[in-house]
């Protein structure tokens, strides 16, 4: 199987979305994925960002994160980020929730996804132990809930696993829900609490193929061709390699000889 590899904003998460993708052009990289800062954003920033796209001819996979607030209650903040997600051409943007109540992050997740479709933008909920949305089934009841076209769900390798699934289970979640993917290593075992399931994600990924992770057996259990975003947030490669264009090469680069080597070929 090929599939896409996008440069996730999470492997530079200290860099400007132009920094971002001025790395990930330099590198190699046919997709891209932006953080967006509402208190940031401007019409300099997005010329900049748009600019850089033209430049190396990406394309954006992703723009994030829309955190769902607990109350369910959207703002502007989160329409400006699906706004900039439209105006850079983005596929998808992520979200989380704080809510714990499925049907207000659904109700959100509608609203979102209203926003969203005249983009043709897929609204992807993930479930991560550090919200209030912690597991595949609870994401899947959410989205359905939602009953909306531009609904999707996101799978990450990490999150996947620490929130206790097997690979056999996405065997059953319909394929149409999984637009993309993001993708990283690191440790098999986490200890059960936030602290440390928040280091884990931030500070303790690694490129798929150094750790621990079932990785082959996840990127089979998804659709063939699903479009990768490449996710080493990682204390130890931002210390290795605090220049973003270098840290980008080096995450692509081994990142390549491992998938390879599990059969997986990217373009």
């Amino acid at each position: 199987m090929s599939q896409t590899l996008s440069l996730a904003a999470g492997t530079l998460p200290e860099f400007l979305p132009e920094q971002v993708a001025d790395a990930a052009g330099k590198s190699g990289f046919s997709h891209v994925g932006f953080t967006i800062e509402p208190e940031h954003w401007s019409t300099t920033q997005a010329t900049a960002t748009m600019a850089t796209l033209r430049q190396y001819r990406l394309k954006v996979l992703d723009v994030e994160v829309i955190w769902i607030p607990e109350g369910g209650e959207l703002s502007d903040d989160h329409r400006l980020i699906i706004d900039a997600g439209a105006q850079l051409g983005a596929s998808n943007v992520l979200v989380v929730s704080a809510e714990p109540d499925p049907k207000r992050t659904a109700a959100a997740m509608h609203q979102l996804c209203e926003w969203a479709a005249p983009a043709g933008i897929r609204v992807a909920l993930e479930f991560l132990m550090i919200t209030a949305v912690q597991s595949l089934d609870t994401a899947l009841d959410i989205i359905a809930l939602c009953d909306h076209d531009s609904a999707a769900m996101l799978i990450d390798t990490l999150h996947f696993q620490r929130a206790g699934h097997d690979p056999a289970d996405l065997k059953a979640v319909d394929r149409s829900l999984l637009t993309y993917s993001q993708i990283c290593d690191g440790n098999l075992q986490c200890a059960d609490n936030f602290n440390s399931y928040l280091e884990d994600a931030i500070d303790l990924r690694s490129v798929p193929g150094e750790g621990e992770l079932p990785i082959p057996d996840i990127l089979a259990a998804l659709p063939t061709n699903i479009p990768l975003s490449l996710e080493v947030r990682s204390k130890a490669y931002r210390e290795n390699y605090p220049d973003p264009v270098e840290r980008a090469k080096a995450v692509r680069r081994k990142t390549l000889a491992n998938l390879d080597a599990m059969g997986v070929a990217i373009r």
